[in-house]
């Protein structure tokens, strides 16, 4: 495929690495206490899940550069408030609870943020409409 350098950007996210550093710890999170749905596990370094079409890799570090926390994932969900307590309920504790952002045109934008269990963020997002 050749692209028009004035004409190309990337715009699709195929797939989101967290690293992680115990494989089987990170995997019951994000599949028993987040709820995610588990695609497929490749011991003992990685495993995938679908987040609505777009796969999320958690995965041991490969080298000493790429051990650090990774950037912060924002998951849309409904009701932010239902969420967070059904979060709670499963053990998270949260670094900020449901807290109003923004007043978007449209929408109340609404976060809270969390850690998994080697520490990276993770955020709840919710735009609420007026």
């Amino acid at each position: 495929m050749t692209a028009v350098a004035g004409t190309f950007g990337l715009s699709t996210i195929g797939q989101i690495a967290v690293v992680v550093h115990d494989l089987p710890r990170a995997v019951a999170f994000y599949r028993d206490t987040l709820g995610m749905r588990l695609l497929f596990e490749a011991p003992p370094k990685m495993a995938f899940f679908d987040c609505g079409g777009i796969r999320l890799m958690l995965s041991l570090p490969e080298t000493p550069e790429y051990d650090h926390p990774s950037s912060i994932i924002y998951y849309t969900v409904d009701d932010i408030h239902q969420a967070a307590a059904v979060l709670q309920a499963r053990g998270v504790v949260f670094d900020s609870a449901p807290h109003l952002v923004a007043q978007l045109p449209h929408a109340d934008l609404w976060m809270a943020f969390l850690r998994d269990a080697d520490r990276n963020p993770v955020a709840l997002m919710s735009e609420v409409p007026r």
